[in-house]
This record gives structure tokens, sequence and C-alpha cells, in this order.
């Protein structure tokens, strides 16, 4: 069964993160039904420091608890949907960070964005997709975006527009769909 992750990419006091990958979780879970299972990964369970492994991913899995946890939870995903805020037409810091810890975890998988914010996260999901690149992940587009306007009562209760229903729906099956199709990059022996 492939395994997706729902990723929330924000540890900020007051997030809307929780109700977004929530959202995205329940039509996710009852539109592939058993086609995929779906977690939430919640960054700000794993208090994540600022990267502190003296070697970088690409030469040495990370020495740190935190690093390994992170690692072990990260690595059972065959795909995932990232749960972003824009802040400053960047992705969080938190985010940004909790992804430079890893590296061949992330490689062969597919990733698709639920962005939120003013503009619907646009250029924070913008920079996440050049990271996912280097990071040998196939990116799926495109997000979906909502906003804080027309998506969120008062900027904070999150209500999301109908058709939002089917851009999720359209996500999972081509996430779904990607994540098949990758699995014997995932699945390959390692090369010396």
């Amino acid at each position: 069964m492939i395994r997706i992750g729902i990723v929330i990419g924000s540890t900020r006091p007051g997030r809307h993160g929780d109700q977004v990958a929530a959202w995205v979780h329940d039509l996710a879970k009852q539109h592939a039904g058993s086609a995929a299972e779906f977690e939430v990964v919640d960054l700000a369970d794993y208090a994540l420091p600022l990267l502190d492994e003296p070697v970088p991913a690409a030469q040495a899995p990370g020495r740190q608890p935190h690093t390994r946890r992170w690692a072990e939870r990260i690595g059972s995903y065959d795909a995932y949907v990232v749960v972003t805020p824009e802040y400053n037409a960047s992705p969080p810091a938190s985010l940004t960070n909790a992804v430079d810890f890893l590296l061949h975890e992330w490689g062969g998988k597919p990733v698709a964005y639920v962005g939120y914010g003013v503009f619907g996260a646009v250029m924070a999901v913008q920079k996440l997709r050049a990271q996912a690149g280097v990071l040998r992940m196939a990116d799926i587009g495109p997000q979906v975006a909502l906003s804080l306007h027309e998506d969120f009562v008062g900027f904070t209760d999150f209500v999301p527009r109908e058709r939002h229903t089917a851009e999720v729906h359209r996500l999972v099956d081509e996430l779904v769909a990607w994540a098949r199709a990758l699995r014997p990059l995932r699945t390959a022996p390692a090369t010396p």
C-alpha cells in the first residue's frame, strides 16, 4: 500500500496548518479509499533545532537522536503532501530546516503542495519546488492554493471553498499514480 505523509510545515503558535492538514487528510482518505494510507506529520512534534548535524546528509546519515527519529518517520512514506503557509514570500524556516536535515529519505518520491496565505502561498511553494528538484523528488502540480481572504472566516477559521475539494482529489490521484510509478526508484539496490 502507498503511504503518504501530510506534513504540516509551520510550527508557529496560532498557525492554520493543523486545520488545513486535517481537511486534506479527511478528503484524501475518503477519496483514495484503500489505494493509499495517509498520516499527518506535524513538525511541531519533532522540535528540530536549527540544523545541528556536523556532516551534511549527502555524506552521512544524521547522528543526533532527533535527526534519526525524523529520518525514520519521513523515510517510511512513499509520497508527501506539504501543507505550508507563506511568510515573507517564503516557506517557514521550520519547514526548510526540517527538509535540510535529510537527503536520501526524500529521493525518488513525489511531493504535492497545499499552500495557504494572502495569495495561496504560491511564492513559498515555488521555492519548495526548486528544493524538491535538488532532492530528486517528483514535483506534482498544480498546488492547492488557499486564500486567507476567501477560505478563512476572519482570517482564522478554515472554511474552504467547495472547488478546492476537486483540487485535492486530483492532487491525490496524481500523487498515488506517481508514487506507484516511482516505486522502482525507491526499491532499487544502492549502487557503489
